[in-house]
C-alpha cells in the first residue's frame, strides 16, 4: 500500500496481534500498552522496536499526553473477565472490564481524537446488565462524536477455532464514507439478528450506521492444518494416563470416541475438562476444531489434542504455543520469549490476526483512506 501509514495506538495490546493483523495492510503502531511484563517481552521479541513506544503501564496511570499526536486509529481489547458469561458478570463496574471507561477518558483528552476506533470483547458484553452495560459504552462513544456500528464475528470463518467475538466500530461523525448506511442493517453472518437488534434498540438514541460488507469465508473444517508434529514423544500422555482420560468420558462421549477410533482415517479432536455434577470428567468436542482457547488457568482453560483413528491406541497430549499461534492466525510469531504457560496465556488473551485483517481490509482500510485501492 503507497501513501502515508495509518498512525494507529493499540491499547490493551497483549502480545501484538491487532499490530500482526493490521500492519500489512499500512498500519502503524505508534503507541501501545499492557500491563503485564510477560506480554510485552513477547511483543518486543516480534517488534524490537517495542522499546520505543510500547509502555508497560496500567491504563489508569496513562494521561492523553503521553501518546504521539496524529493518531487516526486506536484500537482496544479490553479485559472481558467481568463481561464473559462464564466469568463473574459484574460488566464495566468491574475492575477489569471497567477499564472501557478508562480507555475513553484518554479518547476524550486528546486534542485530535482517532478518526477510528475499533473495539473487540465477547458477546455478553451485548446482554451484560440486561443490555445495560453495552447502552453505556455506547453513550460514552456518541458523547465522545462517534457513529457507532456493530459486528459479530466467529473465528471459525478463518481458523479452526470457535472463537465469536463483537466487534464496536466507532468513526468520527464527520469522517463517515458516503456508502455509509443508517437504519437497522439487515441479518447477515457479521450482524446476526441480536446484532440487528442492538441497532435497532439503539440508534434513535445514538448516531449509529452500518457498511455493507462481503460474506465471511467458509474457514478450515479440521485441526490438521494446525497440528504440531514435530513434538517429542515425552510430550505424548502414557498409557496410564490416556487410560484415565478415557475411563472420564460420558456413555455419549464413550460412543463418539469410539466411533472415531474405529474409523478408516486418523483424526484430530480436541478435549477441554468439565465438571458434571462435582466430577471431573473429559469431552471432545463434536466438531473437528477447536473450542476457544483461553488464558491458562487450571480448569478447562487448557485444551489437549487427541490423535485417534484406524483401530490404532489413541494419543493425547496438551496442545503446544506453536498449535495455540495456529489457531490464532499467527502461524509465524516468534515463540522465544516466557514460559511455554505464558505464551498459551498470551495467545488466549489475544485477537485472532485473519479476523482483524479481515475487518481492517474491508472496513477500517476504506474508511481511513476512501482513495486506497485493496491490493489483497
Amino acid at each position: 500500500m503507497e501513501g502515508t501509514a495509518i498512525r494507529a495506538a493499540e491499547f490493551f495490546a497483549g502480545i501484538g496481534l491487532v499490530r500482526t493483523a493490521l500492519e500489512p495492510l499500512g498500519v502503524q503502531v505508534v503507541w501501545a500498552n499492557d500491563i503485564k511484563q510477560a506480554k510485552f517481552n513477547a511483543y518486543r521479541e516480534n517488534y524490537p522496536d517495542a522499546d520505543k513506544h510500547f509502555k508497560v503501564v496500567d491504563i489508569r496511570e496513562v494521561e492523553a499526553a503521553d501518546l504521539p499526536p496524529g493518531i487516526d486509529l486506536a484500537t482496544s481489547s479490553f479485559p472481558c473477565i467481568d463481561l464473559s458469561l462464564a466469568g463473574n458478570r459484574l460488566g464495566l463496574d468491574g475492575a477489569q472490564s471497567g477499564m472501557f471507561f478508562e480507555f475513553a477518558r484518554i479518547l476524550e483528552g486528546m486534542p485530535r481524537r482517532p478518526s477510528v476506533v475499533l473495539l473487540e470483547n465477547v458477546h455478553g458484553f451485548a446482554t451484560s446488565h440486561g443490555g445495560k452495560d453495552i447502552a453505556r459504552a455506547f453513550e460514552k462513544l456518541s458523547q465522545l462524536d462517534y457513529s457507532l456500528d456493530v459486528l459479530a464475528i466467529d473465528a471459525k470463518h478463518f481458523v479452526p477455532q470457535s472463537r465469536p467475538r463483537m466487534f464496536i466500530v466507532g468513526i468520527s461523525k464527520d469522517k463517515l464514507p458516503k456508502n455509509s448506511h443508517v437504519g437497522v442493517p439487515a441479518p447477515s453472518d457479521v450482524r446476526p439478528p441480536w446484532v440487528t437488534a442492538l441497532h435497532e434498540r439503539h440508534s434513535s438514541t445514538f448516531d449509529m450506521h452500518y457498511l455493507d460488507l462481503p460474506p465471511l469465508p467458509e474457514g478450515p473444517k479440521d485441526l490438521s492444518g494446525v497440528v504440531d508434529h514435530d513434538v517429542p514423544a515425552s510430550a505424548w500422555w502414557d498409557a496410564k494416563r490416556v487410560e484415565a482420560f478415557v475411563d472420564s468420558l460420558s456413555d455419549g462421549q464413550r460412543i463418539r470416541f469410539e466411533a472415531l477410533r474405529d474409523g478408516n482415517t486418523i483424526s484430530y479432536r480436541s478435549a477441554y475438562r468439565r465438571t458434571r455434577q462435582g466430577i471431573s470428567m473429559w469431552e471432545l468436542r463434536r466438531d473437528a476444531i477447536a473450542g476457544c482457547l483461553r488464558t491458562t488457568g487450571g480448569g478447562s482453560s487448557k485444551q489437549a489434542l487427541v490423535e485417534v483413528g484406524m483401530g490404532r491406541e489413541p494419543r493425547v497430549r496438551w496442545m503446544t504455543p506453536k498449535e495455540y499461534a495456529r489457531l490464532m492466525g499467527a502461524d509465524n510469531y516468534k515463540l522465544v520469549a516466557g514460559t511455554p504457560n505464558q505464551q498459551l496465556f498470551g495467545f488466549g488473551d489475544a485477537v485472532v490476526v485473519d479476523v482483524v485483517r479481515w475487518i481492517g481490509r474491508h472496513y477500517l482500510i476504506p474508511v481511513l483512506t476512501p482513495e486506497a485501492t485493496d491490493e489483497g
